[in-house]
């Protein structure tokens, strides 16, 4: 007992060891490639004043936001103001970049988190009903049409959907969040959020469901399910009662690591329909070179990816206590 408690120790060790690890990768490279990329920083703080500046105007405005200093020093102050939750101001904004994306976070949680599931539900379903009717019409058609949906670019289908149903039938507005001076009515944020999301599950409905389905008929194949069979138990009995049920843990662990996958679909259709959330900051920063605000939205997206990619393996581990002792003993859990 005292064995097993001491190995899942030094497992969260290297957990936590790895984490701290790969956000202070992240963050060096994030740093250093946004600094070599071209561009002028300057031009997002002082906006066309830019062209009108003097050799020495200009060595002056760079000293102020300190870029006049070498980049691994410029990295260094950095990562001292972060440690102390300080990450800097916006050059666009004029404001601190923690302000900023707050009031962006929201919109993205909206579309990303309702469209996550939908995603999820949908998928389970679609998934559920190829398997029962698995080599019939319905289950050929669903899945033609899944793999033709699965292949069409998202920012073309956001095109595709803002000519037909905004500029055309001019049934749905074609950007933003909501309406001007309708920021509190929630029939007005639902029409804006028709179209993105849409997108958003079209974009990624398929995929989670082929592997749900695929998922399913592996354990309708296991040998288990003969033996149910000759107990006399229905298809349907088995299919919910077992298959179901063994399928759903890796059908979670999927879907945990498949939030990284969705927020950044999710970036892009933001970008496209110039929706106010964290995918048009992220465009907004790497244009006009806002680096603190591009290096903060860089550390959250890595730590979503990060954190989810653990909630993925910590799932696993339940499912599969031979994993868990293998990464609490370095892979020797079987010897």
């Amino acid at each position: 007992m005292r064995q097993a408690r001491s190995d899942k120790w030094i497992g969260c060790g290297k957990k936590l060891l790895l984490f701290v690890g790969s956000l202070l990768f992240l963050s060096v490279l994030v740093f250093y490639i946004s600094r070599l990329a071209p561009g002028d920083p300057l031009l997002s703080y002082y906006g066309d004043r830019v062209e009108k500046m003097g050799p020495e105007e200009r060595k002056w405005a760079e000293e102020k936001l300190g870029l006049r200093d070498s980049v691994a020093v410029q990295y260094i102050r950095w990562l001292e103001g972060a440690l102390r939750g300080d990450f800097g101001i916006s050059y666009k904004y004029k404001r601190d970049v923690g302000q900023v994306i707050g009031e962006r976070a929201g919109n993205t949680f909206l579309l990303g988190g309702i469209g996550f599931l939908l995603v999820f539900c949908l998928a389970l379903l679609l998934g559920m009903l190829c398997a029962w009717q698995e080599g019939r019409l319905i289950d050929k058609v669903i899945c033609t049409a899944g793999t033709v949906s699965s292949c069409i670019p998202e920012f073309w289908l956001s095109l595709l959907l803002i000519l037909v149903f905004a500029v055309n039938l001019k049934w749905l507005p074609s950007s933003g969040a909501y309406s001007a001076g309708g920021a509190g009515g929630f029939g007005d944020r639902a029409r804006h959020l028709i179209l993105p999301m849409i997108v958003v599950v079209m974009g990624h409905l398929w995929y989670y469901a082929y592997m749900i389905r695929n998922r399913i008929l592996e354990e309708m194949r296991a040998d288990y399910v003969l033996f149910a069979k000759a107990k006399g138990l229905t298809k349907r009995s088995i299919m919910f009662r077992h298959c179901l049920r063994n399928a759903i843990p890796s059908y979670l662990s999927i879907m945990a690591v498949s939030v990284p996958h969705i927020l950044g679909g999710t970036y892009i259709i933001e970008t496209v329909f110039s929706y106010p959330g964290l995918g048009t900051l992220v465009y907004e920063s790497a244009r006009y070179k806002d680096y603190n605000l591009l290096m903060l939205l860089c550390m959250i997206t890595g730590i979503t990816v990060i954190v989810c990619n653990l909630a993925a393996q910590m799932i696993n581990e339940a499912i599969d206590p031979r994993i868990r002792r293998s990464s609490w003993t370095g892979g020797n859990g079987g010897e």
